[in-house]
Parts: structure tokens; sequence; C-alpha cells
């Protein structure tokens, strides 16, 4: 069962993270969430959820403004050759969220481990960054390193790579 925004901020609060919060309509896409930019402080992020020709699924994560060269993303990534788009049925398997709400809070619900996580180098050198709480009606603002000791927690230690262009 997919943990809730409430249930990801009790578990943040147990590991002693502070973040912040704020409710907005819904934003599928990094286009839509632009006004949102001005008003939320911090790194806004997408996210690529992609699965390579083993079956082996990634989460990519980079700057809302990000060029990400997918025909390279597996030479990146240490993917078993090219990637593609993971299916909506994975994501909520894995993640626990629909397509439009990908995050790296999903994390949470990925218990078996089976995604591997990649922050991008560039978004990590960014004091705050942003992601859906696990709902794409909420932004949630967390510091870079506490963004690495949740990701530690859940038994996801990203790979923090050059992904962007």
């Amino acid at each position: 069962m997919a943990k809730t925004p409430e249930e990801l901020f009790a578990y943040l609060d147990r590991l002693g993270i502070e973040t912040e919060t704020h409710a907005h309509e819904a934003v599928f896409t990094v286009a839509a969430s632009e006004a949102l930019h001005a008003r939320i402080p911090g790194a806004h992020t997408k996210n690529l959820f992609v699965r390579d020709r083993k079956g082996r699924h990634f989460l990519v994560t980079v700057g809302a403004h990000a060029e990400v060269d997918l025909k390279r993303l597996h030479a990146l990534i240490g993917a078993q050759g090219r990637v593609s788009f993971g299916k909506p049925e994975a994501l909520m398997a894995l993640l626990g969220v629909q397509p439009g709400a990908v995050t790296v809070f999903g994390a949470l619900n990925d218990t078996d481990g089976a995604v591997q996580v990649v922050l991008d180098a560039a978004l990590m050198a960014q004091p705050r960054i942003n992601g859906h709480p696990l709902v794409n009606t909420a932004t949630t603002t967390i510091a870079n390193t506490d963004l690495l000791r949740f990701l530690e927690a859940t038994g996801h230690p990203p790979a923090v790579l050059k992904v962007a262009a």
C-alpha cells in the first residue's frame, strides 16, 4: 500500500529532517509548475522513471530545466542498454505514485530497493531541493544533505552523477 504525504512527513520527522511544504493546484509537468517556482524557493526538479533492457528501474532526478540526453543516459547511470520510460503500473507498484507526481520521495514506497536512485550532481550542488510529497498538489523543500539522509534511510543510497547536459 502506497504511503500518504502524512506518512512521508512523519518519517522525515522521525529522522529529524526539517522540511517546508506548500500546497498548490495539481501540476503534471515542469512547464505547468513554472508559476510556482517564484513562490517556492529552492531548486525545482524533474524526475525520469526509466527501465533498462534487463528490467531494472531507475529514478533520475535533475533540475527542472536540465536537459538529459536519453540516448546516452544508460551509459551514465550504468543501465544495460538504452533506457525507456517505465510503465505507469510499475511506477505505482514501485514508487507508489502516478505519472505527473513522480518524485524522489517515492523511494519511501520502494521497500525492496528495486529502484536505483540517481541524482544529478548539479542539482545536488543546490542547498535546497523541491519535490512533490507523493502527490502533485504540493511541493516540499528539503536541504540537499537531508535528501541524502532520507534516501540512505530508505535503503536507496543514491548515485550522484553528472547526468544533465
